[in-house]
């Protein structure tokens, strides 16, 4: 158990979305069972174990197997989640597009905005239930009372971390963002027992990202992970783990739903660190308002 684990975590995302954050740790034969599910989840309800081991070409063991993984005994209680999970859908977005279907060149406009829109809303809600509050909480704390807080993600994780660091000045935290790894690497390696090392990741692979945060560990520091994979070696060197919960297909790899989740869990971290101490916050974020609005009325 890591420093800021809850030992009564409970994550409830869908099962897709479990097979997402799961994808590349899968073996080949079981990973054909979750690319088929990902692609049509449909056909859980409609084959029987055996139809679907013989389908994707591998054993109903290996189907039983991949069920483990994402918390299940079995086929028959996936199935009946899964008939649960579809019907909540369509009853809350209609038979169009459905949630988590990839875009493709034969969609109407309409229908390409229906899409993003369910994927990023069903993205937000996923991440909010996923999210240990116990280690949420944590969190904040470590970063009300941090001397610094550094935070690092590569390519479109980086929104999240200059979000982040520009929210956190805001109120008057020393929060510092940065886009070069080797520019990270170097204060995270001076980080210290007092500072709070946060990593973006979607993948939870990223090199860079896991490099960044083992220098702040190595350091002494509190070190946190966003990512939509727990499970990963980024989660492997964090202290806190706060988890997104998305579906990112082929054709939305440009990290869509993924950056909306990763700032709606900024968001979360922002709003709690500021009601810690509302009066200072507040103060800090008129008086940060005042400063720059000769620049942007251009006065």
């Amino acid at each position: 158990m890591t420093v800021l684990e809850s030992p009564n975590s409970v994550v409830r995302v869908s099962i897709r979305t479990s097979i997402q954050s799961r994808l590349d740790t899968y073996p080949p034969s079981t990973r054909r069972v979750a690319e088929a599910i990902l692609a049509r989840p449909q056909i859980v309800l409609e084959q029987t174990i055996t139809e679907l081991a013989r389908s994707c070409a591998t054993s109903e063991t290996s189907v039983v197997r991949f069920c483990r993984t994402i918390g299940f005994t079995g086929y028959a209680p996936m199935r009946l989640q899964m008939a649960t999970e579809l019907a909540t859908e369509s009853a809350q977005f209609g038979q169009v597009g459905e949630y988590g279907s990839d875009i493709t060149d034969a969609d109407s406009l309409a229908e390409m905005i229906a899409k993003i829109s369910r994927s990023e809303i069903v993205g937000i809600q996923e991440t909010a239930a996923s999210l240990d509050l116990d280690v949420l909480q944590s969190v904040i704390d470590r970063i009300v009372t941090a001397d610094t807080v550094i935070v690092f993600g590569v390519s479109a994780s980086n929104a999240g971390a200059r979000d982040l660091a520009q929210k956190l000045l805001r109120v008057g935290r020393t929060a510092l963002s940065f886009t070069d790894a080797h520019d990270a690497l170097v204060p995270a390696t001076l980080l210290g027992p007092g500072g709070v090392a946060i990593a973006f990741s979607h993948s939870g692979r990223t090199r860079e990202a896991i490099e960044f945060l083992r220098a702040a560990h190595d350091s002494g520091a509190t070190t946190v992970a966003i990512t939509n994979a727990a499970d990963s070696p980024l989660g492997g060197v964090a202290d806190a783990v706060l988890r997104t919960a998305v579906r990112e297909t082929a054709f939305r790899s440009g990290a869509m739903a993924s950056r909306i989740a990763q700032l709606t869990v900024v968001d979360y971290l922002f709003v709690g660190v500021a009601r810690t101490d509302p009066d200072r916050s507040v103060s800090a974020i008129r008086r940060t308002h005042s400063a720059v609005r000769p620049l942007r009325d251009g006065e």
